[in-house]
């Protein structure tokens, strides 16, 4: 049995998404302190509060400089990838908030302090354990699909439905000009359910973005730090072996994204798999079976719930949807199963899998070279876009290894 070592955790950024997470890190049986820092030192202080957490840091530099010996990063999406160097640079195990990073270089960056320090990475994909990945990679286990050649992945979130106020509340009065983040530089929740169901990578790319016409100021080109006026992208992927992924990344859509953001389907030689908005069905040559009672998640709170009195009432579904049947509830912490967990169940197993992972030396399922197969696709895919949607390879920077060196044990900073 591998021996686990308890250790003390950063959270970086107070943000409404944060504080989510931050009550499952706490409770988890090998974490022993839970601090935070923010740019807004009133938030951090809110939070540890709110919580009772160990305490607060005035900067990243100085909760870096101190003895935590993990930190997990909740700071805006394209940030990340510096911010995980710098990290792991100082000896910190890292867990990020999706996207791993947004550009090739960011994430060759993040592989190589991982394969240099030898600590432990992780990227929070939430899509990994989507009911309907989960229910899909059971099956692949199985060989029931037969070869799989097809695969869509769908991130449908309508701007309108809660993503304004949450621009608003990270962004300050400039919040339009980062509002205008392009849709496949956050491809992680798409590309992860289809390659987290089926596994391989994705090898080259074609893609169409579709350019908004609302005029609000968001998505507007002169505005937009990223010049970026795209708000909806379709991108057709080659797989490795053989076969296509087709990923939507839509914000400007009419859909009800507060009740599924992302729905994958999956085509095999011998069955396929299909997930709407509250239908999921198994199919075959002979005929097909309802799975929805399967993947449909309870909700672990109500939305009226103080702890989610700072997100809009458009965004709440997604925090409060608990576990699945599908789930392997029994693997989690009993202190972790007693607790809400947001985004179709994912946040409880995340929070498991990178503390697993740095208290005992292992490498997580959503390791860096996971992450980068579920986030340089979107890159790429964007470059895409820019060019008419001229077909661009995709690098791999192949599987993990089978171990890290020892320095990735709990309390090892190096």
């Amino acid at each position: 049995m591998t021996q686990s070592t308890p250790f003390s955790l950063g959270i970086v950024g107070a943000g409404q998404f944060s504080g989510q997470f931050s009550k499952l890190f706490a409770a988890h049986p090998f974490v022993t302190d839970v601090y935070v820092t923010d740019l807004l030192p009133e938030r951090a202080a809110a939070l540890v509060g709110q919580q009772g957490l160990s305490g607060t840091f005035a900067s990243f530099e100085e909760m870096l400089a101190s003895d935590v010996d993990a930190v997990a990063i909740f700071t805006q999406r394209w940030t990340h990838g510096p911010l995980v160097v710098q990290a792991l640079r100082a000896g910190k195990h890292v867990y990020s908030a999706v996207p791993m990073a947004i550009s090739e270089a960011e994430i060759a960056a993040i592989i190589q302090a991982v394969q240099e320090t030898g600590l432990s990475y992780m990227m929070g994909e939430t899509s990994y354990y989507n009911p309907a990945t989960v229910y899909a990679r059971d099956r692949v286990a199985e060989g029931a699909f037969g070869r799989i050649f097809y695969a869509e992945g769908d991130y449908v979130h309508d701007m309108d439905l809660g993503f304004y106020a949450a621009y608003q509340y990270s962004g300050g009065e400039d919040w339009r000009s980062t509002a205008s983040y392009p849709p496949m530089l956050y491809p992680t929740h798409s590309i992860g359910g289809v390659l987290g169901g089926i596994g391989g990578h994705l090898t080259s790319v074609s893609c169409v973005g579709v350019r908004d016409d609302r005029g609000d100021g968001v998505f507007d080109r002169d505005i937009s730090r990223f010049g970026n006026d795209f708000s909806n992208a379709s991108a057709l992927f080659e797989l490795d072996g053989g076969g296509s992924v087709r990923i939507n990344e839509f914000r400007r859509v009419g859909y009800p994204s507060h009740l599924r953001e992302s729905r994958f389907r999956f085509f095999g030689t011998e069955a396929s798999f299909e997930q709407l908005v509250e239908t999921a069905v198994w199919q075959d040559k002979e005929g097909f079976t309802d799975v929805s009672e399967q993947i449909k998640t309870l909700p672990s709170l109500p939305l009226d719930d103080p702890s989610l009195a700072g997100l809009d009432p458009a965004l709440r579904d997604a925090f409060v949807s608990g576990l699945a049947p599908v789930h392997d509830a029994g693997r989690l912490p009993e202190a972790l199963r007693a607790l809400s967990s947001g985004h179709e169940g994912s946040h409880a197993f995340l929070v498991d899998d990178f503390v697993t992972a740095v208290a005992t030396g292992t490498l997580p399922p959503v390791n860096a070279w996971v992450a980068a197969r579920f986030t340089l696709p979107g890159v790429v895919a964007h470059e895409s876009a820019l060019r008419g949607g001229e077909r661009l390879p995709i690098r791999d920077f192949g599987d993990a290894p089978a171990a890290l060196p020892a320095a990735g044990t709990a309390g090892s900073r190096g």
